[in-house]
C-alpha cells in the first residue's frame, strides 16, 4: 500500500514527479499561495465556510446512486454512479472553484483567471467569481469554443470574458499557456483557478484536497447502503481532478482496487489520442514533471478525443506517481466505446452522462460481467451530458 502522509514532499513531489517549474516571476506567487492555503486548511472558519457553500449553494453532498437497471442488464458486479452531475453548474469542478476563491478572497485578490477544455470548470469558476463580486476572464482553445459552444454563452451570461486561443492546436494546452502569461502579468491582484491537479505545486495538493470530498462521501455513503467497501472505483483521467477526489480516501484500503481511464480518441497512434500511459513519458510540462505525450526530441505531440475535458497532452503527477507504485491502473476508452456507453447509460438509466464520464462507463460496461454479483463498482459520474448534446448529435444518427 501506499503511505499517503510522505506524499507529496516540502517541495510539492509525488516520487520524481510533481515540484514547480515555473518562471521566475511565479515562484513568490506560489510560495505565497501554499502558504495561505496551508494556513486555511488548518482555519476552521475556513473550513466551516467552505463546508457551508458547498452544502447550501453547491449541492453536496451528491448522492450515490445504485445503477440498478445497468447492474440488471451488463450482469456481475453491483454499479453505483457518485452523482456528481447533479451540482450546480452540472459537474465536479464546482467543489474546486468554491475552494480557491474563497482562498482568493483571503488573499485579497479582485481578479479571477481560468482556463477550460470543456468549459465546465470555466463555467463554475464565472459562477463562484460571480456569486463573490470578482472580475472573470477565461481562456479557452478555440476549437474548444466551437464544439462547446453552450458553456461558452454560460460563461458569458455570468459575466466572464471568455478568450478564444487561436494559437497550436487550439484546445486546453494552449488555454493553459494563455492563463499562466495573464497570471505572470498581472500576479498582483489575479488569482489563477487551475482546474485540474496538475500544475506548479501547490496546485496538485490542493485540488486534489479540494476533491476529495468525492471520496468522503462515497466511503460514507457505501458503508451506510452495503455495509462494506467497494471492490472497485473507477473515473475518467484527463488532468486528473475527479478520478483522485474520489481515489484518495481509499489508497489505503487494501481490498479497494481502482482504474482511471484516459482518451483513446481514435487508436492509440501519435496524436490520434490523449491517454499518456499509453504512449507517454515523462516529462515537464506547464510547471510540473508528469507523464507527457511528447515525441523523441521532447516536442508535445498533438491529442485527439470526442471529449474536450479529456484533449490534454499530460496527466497529473500524483497519478503517475500512483501508476509507478501499482496502486491504481490505467487504461483508456476510445471515442468510438465512449459514445457507445454515453447512450447505454441515457437509455437505460435517464442519466445523460457528459463525455468526459462517458469513459468511465465505458470501462464499467466492460468490467462489471467480469465480476460476481456479490462484488461492487463505485464509478464517478463527474459531469452531466447537456454540453455534448449538439456534438453527439452531429456524429451520431439518433
Amino acid at each position: 500500500m501506499v503511505d499517503t502522509a510522505s506524499v507529496p514532499d516540502a517541495a510539492g513531489r509525488f516520487g520524481q514527479y510533481g515540484g514547480r517549474y515555473v518562471p521566475e516571476t511565479l515562484v513568490h506567487p506560489l510560495r505565497e499561495l501554499e502558504e495561505e492555503y496551508f494556513r486555511a486548511q488548518k482555519d476552521p472558519k475556513f473550513q466551516r465556510e467552505l463546508d457551508y457553500y458547498l452544502r447550501e449553494f453547491c449541492g453536496r453532498p451528491t448522492p450515490l446512486y445504485h445503477a440498478q437497471r445497468l447492474t440488471e442488464n451488463l450482469g456481475g458486479a453491483k454499479i453505483y454512479l457518485k452523482r456528481e452531475d447533479l451540482l450546480h453548474t452540472g459537474a465536479h469542478k464546482i467543489n474546486n472553484a468554491m475552494g480557491q476563491i474563497l482562498l482568493a478572497k483571503r488573499m485579497g485578490k479582485t481578479r479571477i483567471i481560468a482556463e477550460t477544455g470543456a468549459g465546465q470548470h470555466g463555467v463554475a469558476t464565472a459562477t463562484v467569481a460571480a456569486m463573490f463580486g470578482f472580475e472573470c476572464v477565461v481562456y479557452m482553445g478555440a476549437h474548444d469554443c466551437d464544439r462547446q459552444r453552450l458553456n461558452v454563452v454560460r460563461m458569458q451570461m455570468l459575466g466572464a470574458e471568455v478568450i478564444a486561443v487561436e494559437t497550436g492546436q487550439r484546445t486546453l494546452k494552449e488555454a493553459v499557456n494563455e492563463a499562466m502569461r495573464d497570471w505572470v502579468t498581472n500576479v498582483r491582484h489575479t488569482h489563477y483557478i487551475l482546474g485540474t491537479a496538475y500544475g506548479a505545486h501547490p496546485y496538485p495538493v490542493m485540488v486534489r484536497n479540494f476533491q476529495r470530498v468525492i471520496g468522503d462521501e462515497a466511503r460514507r455513503q457505501i458503508l451506510e447502503k452495503e455495509e462494506v467497501l467497494p471492490d472497485l472505483l473507477v473515473a475518467c483521467v484527463g488532468g486528473g481532478s475527479n478520478a483522485i477526489g474520489l481515489f484518495y480516501p481509499f489508497l489505503e484500503d487494501k481490498g479497494v482496487a481502482m482504474v482511471g481511464v484516459e482518451a483513446g480518441g481514435e487508436g492509440i497512434e501519435p496524436e490520434k489520442h490523449a491517454a499518456r500511459f499509453q504512449g507517454g513519458s515523462v516529462g515537464v510540462l506547464q510547471g510540473t514533471r508528469s507523464f507527457l505525450l511528447q515525441d523523441e526530441h521532447g516536442q508535445i505531440q498533438s491529442t485527439q478525443s470526442v471529449s474536450a475535458g479529456l484533449d490534454y497532452a499530460a496527466v497529473g503527477p500524483e497519478h503517475a506517481w500512483l501508476h509507478d507504485q501499482s496502486r491504481a491502473e490505467y487504461t483508456y476508452a476510445t471515442d468510438e466505446k465512449a459514445l457507445e456507453a454515453f447512450f447505454k447509460l441515457s437509455k437505460i438509466e435517464g442519466i445523460i452522462p457528459a463525455l468526459e464520464s462517458s469513459h468511465a462507463i465505458a470501462e464499467v460496461i466492460a468490467r462489471a460481467p467480469q465480476m460476481s454479483s456479490d462484488q461492487i463498482i463505485i464509478c464517478n459520474l463527474s459531469g452531466r451530458g447537456d454540453k455534448d448534446v449538439a456534438q453527439v448529435a452531429e456524429k451520431i444518427e439518433l
